[in-house]
C-alpha cells in the first residue's frame, strides 16, 4: 500500500507540476502577444481589376495577385479539399487538435529513428496564427504561442471566419496567395469552375507548393493530389467512384496569359492616376477594387491606329534620320539581331539587317535567320532629313537611302502605292516618329472618354500627351470668341472688315499688326467665312469689339482655360490648354450647351462588391431590380447638367463648324459624307497642328506636335497634319452608323443666304445656305453693317470698333486664304 501510495503521491505532484508548468507557460508566453482582434476586421491585400466598358480586362494593379472570395461564395468541393488535406477536425476541436498532435509525435519519433523528415501538426486556426500574426521560426517558442492564439482566436471568431481568412492568405506557389489567385494561376478558372481534382491538387500544396510543382515535380504533385483525394473520400466529401475520376484526370495547368486583355497603356495609366489620388497607394495595390471604366475597345483601336498613322506620316514626310544600328560583321548575323534590344516604339515592327545592296533594291535578313527584299518604291520616301524639318535629294537607287550592315526596322507588305500585289518577302522600311501627338474621343452628352492615346507608345514615354501636355490650341480656339460674339448681338451673317491694322500693345512697345496665314486680306467677311477660312485679323477685330474680358469667361465657362488672361492675343490660341480640355469643350457645343466632366471610370466596387463611386449620379428610383423587356418603359432620368450656354448659340456654332468642314480649312474631312463639324488649328511658326471636331454623337480632338516644341516645317498645319487623323478616326468609327444630321434646339429660325456675303438668297441661286438665326436677327435688305476699325488704340480688347453705315455697300470678298499668319512683332501670339 505504501509503495502504491507513493507512486499516486508522485503522479499527483507530476500532474501538479506539469499543470503548474503549464500554467506558468501559458502566462508567460501570452505576454506580447500580437493583438488577433484586428483579425475581425482583416481584409487580404487583393488584387484591384480594371476592366473596359465591354467587361474584359484593362489592367490589374497589385503588391500581391490576390482575389478575394467570401467564404458564402466559395464552393464545398474546394473547402472540404482543403479540410481534408490539413485539418480533419476543423469544425469539432477548439484551435488545436490535440488527437493529430499526438499522432504527429508517434511518427516523428519514428521518422527520427528512420532519418525521414518529420512532419508538422498545425490545424489550420494555428496556421491562420502564424500567417497574420506570428513569424515562420521554427522553435517551441512560436508553437505556444501559436496554439494560445489558435484557442484565443476560436473564441472570438467564427470556424467559417476562420478559414475564410485561411482560404484567402495561404500561398500556393505560382505568385499565387489565396485560392481563387491559384485557380486562376494554375487553371485559368474561377473557383465554381474547379474539378475535384483541380480542387484537390490546390489543397495539396500548402505544405510545400515547390515540392509539388505540376511540371518540374509532376509525379509528386499527382502523388499528393492522389492523396488529398482519398482523404476526401474518407471524409465522405466525395463517393469512391469520383475519387476514382479524380485520380485518373491528368494533371494539366493553363496559363493565364491566355487571359484576353484590351490594350490601352495611356488609358490604364490615367485610370491608375485617378485612382491613386481616390484611394491612396495601399488601397489601389492592396483594396481589391472592381473598375469598370468608359474605354470602347473598338473606338481604342482605331484612336492608336490612326494616330500612328497621323505621326508616321508627318515623319515620312520630312526624310530618313539613318538606321537604328550596324552589324558589327556578317558572321552570325542572325544573333546579332536577336541579341539586339528592339527601340522603344518599334516593337510594332520587325528588325532587320541589310544583306545587300543593289539598284532596284535592298536585301535584308531578319532575327528569326529568313530573308527578304525592299523595294526602291519602299525607299521613295527617305530622302535625308535635314535640320528644319527638310528633306535632302530624291532617293533614285536604294543606296541612296541605305548601306551594307545597316540595322532597320521593317514591315512585310502586300501591295505597293497603286495597290499592285508585290511578291511575298517584301517589306517596306520603317521609322520611329520624331513627332508626338495625343488624341481623345468622347460621348459629348456624358463626357465619358470613349478612347485615348497619349502618343505613339507608351514604351517610349508613359507622359500622355492628351492629358499631361500644355499646348496653344491656336485657331481652335476661335470659336470661343465667336460664341462671345454671338451671344453680344452678332449673327452668323455679321460683317466684319478682314483688313490690316495695327494694335498698340503698351507705351514704348511696337505696334502689333496680326496677318492672316495666306498674308491677303478678304475685305468685309461674315463670321461663318471668317469661322471656314480661319481669319486671323477679323477674330482680333471681333475679340476687342466684343471684350477680351466676355472672351475670357467663355474660356473659363467651357473650361478651356482656367484664367485667360484679357489680352487680344489670347484670340488667336495663345493660352495653353490640354486636348482633354479642348475636346471636353467642343463636346459642349455639339451637346447643346450642356455643361460635361471627362470621365474615365464609370463604376467603383470594393471587394464585397459594394458601389462606392459611379460617374453618373442622376437619380433613378425606377431603374434598380427590373427586368428588362420590349414592353418597359424607359424611366424618366431628370436631366441635372449646367447650361453653360444658350443652346441656340451652341446650335450656330454647330452649324458654322459644319461649314469649315463642307467649304473651309478641313474640306478633306467632308468625303466622310456624314455630318461632321470642327476646327483646324495651327499655332504660331507651326509648333503644333490641331482638329477639334464632333459628330452629332462622338466628339474627337488631337494635336500633334515635338515635345520640345520646334516648327513643325514648310505647310505644315492642322489641315494638313491633324485633319487627316480625325478623318480616318471617324470614317471607321462611324462606319455603318446612320448619317444623323446635327440636332436643331427651339428657337432657331432657318433662312436661306448667300454663303459668301450672308445676305439673303435670291430664288435658285446655286450658293445658297440654310443659315441658323435667333429670331429677330436674320438679315433684311439692304442692311450692310461692318464691323470696321483701321487701328486700335489699345491691345486690351476692351470693346469698340467702327461701323460702315446701314446702305453701304461692302465689296465684294475674295475666297482664298488659310488659318495662320508668319510671326510679326508687338506682343506675338498665334495666328
Amino acid at each position: 500500500m505504501r509503495i502504491l501510495a507513493g507512486i499516486l503521491s508522485a503522479v499527483l505532484f507530476l500532474v501538479v507540476v506539469a499543470a503548474g508548468g503549464a500554467v506558468f507557460a501559458i502566462h508567460h508566453y501570452s505576454q506580447g502577444l500580437p493583438e488577433y482582434s484586428q483579425l475581425a476586421d482583416y481584409q487580404p491585400p487583393t488584387v484591384t481589376r480594371v476592366h473596359a466598358g465591354d467587361g474584359r480586362l484593362l489592367a490589374e494593379f497589385a503588391t500581391e495577385r490576390r482575389v478575394f472570395i467570401p467564404i458564402e461564395a466559395m464552393p464545398k468541393r474546394v473547402i472540404r479539399g482543403f479540410i481534408s488535406a490539413e485539418d480533419q477536425n476543423f469544425y469539432s476541436h477548439r484551435g488545436v487538435d490535440f488527437g493529430a498532435i499526438l499522432r504527429a509525435i508517434v511518427v516523428n519519433v519514428e521518422n527520427v529513428a528512420s532519418g525521414r523528415r518529420m512532419i508538422g501538426a498545425s490545424g489550420i486556426t494555428q496556421q491562420v496564427a502564424k500567417n497574420f500574426l506570428l513569424t515562420n521560426e521554427v522553435s517551441f517558442e512560436r508553437k505556444i504561442k501559436e496554439a494560445i492564439l489558435a484557442f484565443r482566436m476560436e473564441q472570438a471568431f467564427t470556424k467559417d471566419r476562420i478559414l475564410e481568412l485561411y482560404l484567402n492568405e495561404i500561398f500556393l506557389g505560382n505568385r499565387s496567395y489565396g485560392v481563387a489567385a491559384a485557380a486562376l494561376n494554375y487553371f485559368n478558372k474561377p473557383l465554381d469552375e474547379l474539378t475535384i481534382a483541380e480542387a484537390a491538387y490546390l489543397a495539396a500544396l500548402p505544405k510545400a507548393p515547390n515540392n509539388y510543382h505540376p511540371v518540374r515535380q509532376h509525379d509528386a504533385a499527382v502523388a499528393r493530389r492522389n492523396w488529398v483525394i482519398g482523404r476526401m473520400q474518407e471524409d465522405g466529401a466525395i463517393t469512391a467512384e469520383e475519387a476514382a475520376q479524380a485520380k485518373a484526370e491528368p494533371l494539366e495547368v493553363r496559363r493565364r496569359e491566355e487571359t484576353e486583355y484590351v490594350t490601352a497603356d495611356y488609358f490604364a495609366e490615367e485610370v491608375r492616376r485617378q485612382l491613386l489620388a481616390r484611394f491612396g497607394e495601399q488601397q489601389l495595390y492592396e483594396g481589391g477594387y472592381s473598375v469598370r471604366t468608359t474605354v470602347d475597345p473598338k473606338l481604342q483601336d482605331i484612336a492608336t491606329r490612326s494616330l500612328r498613322d497621323g505621326l508616321i506620316a508627318y515623319d515620312r514626310r520630312h526624310g530618313w534620320r539613318g538606321a537604328i544600328g550596324k552589324l558589327e560583321s556578317f558572321q552570325n548575323w542572325a544573333k546579332q539581331l536577336a541579341e539586339m534590344p528592339v527601340p522603344a516604339g518599334g516593337e510594332i515592327w520587325q528588325m532587320a539587317a541589310v544583306l545587300e545592296v543593289e539598284a532596284d533594291e535592298a536585301q535584308i535578313g531578319l532575327a528569326d535567320g529568313g530573308r527578304g527584299r525592299i523595294p526602291l518604291s519602299e525607299l521613295k520616301w527617305a530622302r535625308r532629313w535635314v535640320e528644319g524639318e527638310r528633306t535632302g535629294p530624291e532617293v533614285r537607287q536604294a543606296g541612296d537611302a541605305l548601306a551594307q550592315g545597316d540595322i532597320v526596322l521593317v514591315e512585310p507588305v502586300a501591295k505597293d502605292a497603286k495597290g499592285k500585289d508585290l511578291p511575298a518577302g517584301t517589306y517596306g522600311l520603317r521609322q520611329i516618329p520624331a513627332v508626338q501627338g495625343g488624341l481623345v474621343a468622347m460621348d459629348p452628352h456624358t463626357g465619358r472618354v470613349l478612347a485615348m492615346s497619349g502618343g505613339f507608345s507608351s514604351r517610349i514615354s508613359v507622359f500622355n500627351r492628351a492629358t499631361q501636355a500644355l499646348r496653344q490650341p491656336g485657331s481652335s480656339f476661335k470659336p470661343f470668341v465667336y460664341m462671345a460674339a454671338l451671344d453680344n448681338g452678332f449673327t452668323p451673317s455679321s460683317l466684319v472688315m478682314d483688313a490690316p491694322f495695327a494694335i498698340q500693345p503698351g507705351p514704348g512697345q511696337a505696334l502689333w499688326r496680326p496677318q492672316n496665314y495666306s498674308e491677303d486680306f478678304l475685305g468685309p467677311t461674315t463670321l461663318r467665312v471668317g469661322m471656314e477660312k480661319s481669319r486671323n485679323v477679323m477674330t482680333v477685330r471681333l475679340a476687342n469689339s466684343v471684350g477680351m474680358d466676355k472672351v475670357a469667361d467663355y474660356a473659363e465657362r467651357f473650361g478651356v482655360v482656367d484664367k485667360l488672361p484679357p489680352v487680344l492675343s489670347m484670340s488667336l490660341g495663345a493660352g495653353e490648354t490640354t486636348v482633354l480640355k479642348m475636346t471636353t469643350a467642343y463636346s459642349m457645343i455639339v451637346n447643346g450647351g450642356k455643361k460635361v466632366i471627362p470621365a474615365f471610370i464609370d463604376r467603383i466596387q470594393d471587394h464585397t462588391g459594394k458601389v462606392v463611386f459611379k460617374h453618373d449620379m442622376r437619380p433613378c428610383p425606377n431603374c434598380g431590380g427590373i427586368q428588362w423587356s420590349p414592353d418597359l418603359a424607359v424611366p424618366d432620368v431628370p436631366d441635372a447638367r449646367e447650361s453653360v450656354i444658350d443652346p441656340r448659340t451652341a446650335y450656330q456654332m454647330v452649324s458654322i463648324l459644319e461649314g469649315v468642314v463642307q467649304r473651309g480649312t478641313a474640306r478633306m474631312i467632308s468625303s466622310i459624307g456624314k455630318p461632321l463639324a470642327g476646327k483646324t488649328g495651327t499655332t504660331n511658326d507651326a509648333l503644333d497642328a490641331w482638329f477639334v471636331g464632333f459628330s452629332p454623337d462622338l466628339a474627337v480632338g488631337l494635336y500633334i506636335g515635338f515635345d520640345q516644341p520646334h516648327p513643325l516645317g514648310g505647310k505644315e498645319t492642322g489641315g494638313s497634319v491633324s485633319a487627316p487623323v480625325f478623318k480616318d478616326f471617324m470614317a471607321d468609327a462611324l462606319k455603318g452608323e446612320p448619317a444623323t444630321p446635327f440636332r436643331m434646339p427651339p428657337g432657331i429660325r432657318l433662312v436661306r443666304v448667300d454663303a459668301a456675303t450672308g445676305q439673303l438668297a435670291e430664288p435658285g441661286q446655286r450658293n445658297a445656305i440654310w443659315e441658323a438665326f435667333k429670331p429677330g436677327t436674320e438679315p433684311r435688305p439692304g442692311d450692310y453693317v461692318v464691323l470696321d476699325g483701321s487701328e486700335i488704340a489699345s491691345g486690351s480688347g476692351s470693346g469698340g470698333g467702327a461701323f460702315l453705315p446701314p446702305g453701304s455697300v461692302p465689296p465684294p470678298g475674295r475666297t482664298q486664304g488659310q488659318e495662320q499668319a508668319p510671326s510679326s512683332t508687338g506682343t506675338g501670339g498665334l495666328y
